[in-house]
């Protein structure tokens, strides 16, 4: 078993965050408080492909961007990139943080 830590980068804020295990259903990212445990922040989720995950197993799963049961979740990098949309706001995050 491995004991290194999960980097995660949060799909909303760009937030990175370093966790001790894989997040749970209610984690939230701390600084915009989106759900952690989405597939938008699964090293499986491909907007190119069918259902937009790689794991062809995978129930489908309706909202990207909301906590889920997915048995297959694996947290971390992302092989594409943020979209336009997810590149925007991480920069309005940046630019208007408290």
């Amino acid at each position: 078993m491995s004991s290194g830590r999960v980097v995660l980068t949060c799909f909303s804020c760009a937030t990175v965050h370093s966790l001790d295990a894989e997040p749970g259903r209610r984690d939230e990212c701390s600084k915009c408080r989106a759900d952690l445990h989405c597939c938008k922040n699964c090293r499986h989720y491909d907007p190119k492909v069918y259902n937009e995950c790689r794991e062809t197993q995978a129930d489908r799963v309706q909202e990207k961007e909301r906590s889920n049961f997915c048995d297959f979740f694996a947290a971390g990098a992302r092989t594409q990139e943020l979209s336009e949309r997810d590149k925007a706001r991480a920069a309005a995050e940046r630019l208007f943080k408290k």
